[in-house]
């Protein structure tokens, strides 16, 4: 059974630093791309971040130079490393699989799971 379990959320304060990790079971990570999305309260789910099969990564233009997204087929991880933390990046973190290698922008094509969510909250 495909699962994604995202960890490593929290409460920080403005301008600090959180490693987000997403734990895939139940399928290989070789050939798919993977990527991070969040929603805020009362706003869409957004895609933040997105790894092609090959290793390209591509970013939301709100996080570029901030947020760097890097994967581990071997060990099934996927991680998003978020910098200089702003309070507008507050919100549900999730992590979702693609069903086939590329990306769309910052965002896996054809999604195929979703992970449960992680809160991040920036805030002094």
């Amino acid at each position: 059974q495909l699962q994604l379990v995202e960890s490593g959320g929290g409460l920080v304060q403005p301008g600090g630093s959180l490693r987000l990790s997403c734990a895939a079971s139940g399928f290989t990570l070789d050939y798919t791309a993977i990527g991070w999305f969040r929603q805020a309260p009362g706003k869409e789910r957004e895609g933040v971040s997105c790894v092609s099969m090959r290793g390209s990564t591509n970013y939301e233009d709100s996080v570029k130079g901030r947020f760097t997204i890097s994967r581990d087929n071997a060990k099934k991880m996927v991680y998003l490393q978020m910098n200089s933390l702003k309070s507008e990046d507050t919100a549900v973190y999730y992590c979702a699989v693609g069903g086939n290698p590329y990306c769309s922008g910052a965002v896996p094509l054809n999604i195929r799971s979703w992970g449960q969510g992680t809160q991040v909250i920036v805030s002094s």
